[in-house]
């Protein structure tokens, strides 16, 4: 998997591609943890290029959540494939988190 970082108006943005499973979770996690360490609170997460999550990765997107609500931050996750978009829907992470087609909409969130 690939995770492309960077930055916009102070906002964490990653670009995830190929799978986030339990081989690929860990360095997510990191990348993540790393950024709310350096004071990230606020973060999008692309999934257009992403082909497949794991519970491995659901686990990393909730832990990412209770750290954000801890630091009064916030994820937003934007572009998902319907496939994978299904399975946020099946584990009810749709409910807790916002899902939105593009960028633009998720930076608007903020």
């Amino acid at each position: 998997m690939e995770i492309i970082e960077k930055e916009e108006n102070g906002i964490s943005i990653f670009k995830l591609s190929g799978r986030l499973d339990s081989n690929t979770s860990p360095g997510f996690e990191e990348k993540i943890v790393q950024a709310i360490n350096n004071g990230a609170k606020e973060m999008v997460v692309d999934f257009q290029d992403l082909d497949y999550i794991s519970s491995a990765g659901l686990r990393v997107i909730l832990k990412t959540t209770k750290d954000l609500k801890r630091v009064d931050g916030k994820i937003i996750l934007y572009s998902m494939q319907d496939y994978v978009r299904e399975v946020f829907e099946i584990s009810g992470f749709d409910t807790f988190l916002p899902i939105v087609p593009t960028l633009d909409e998720a930076l608007k969130k903020f």
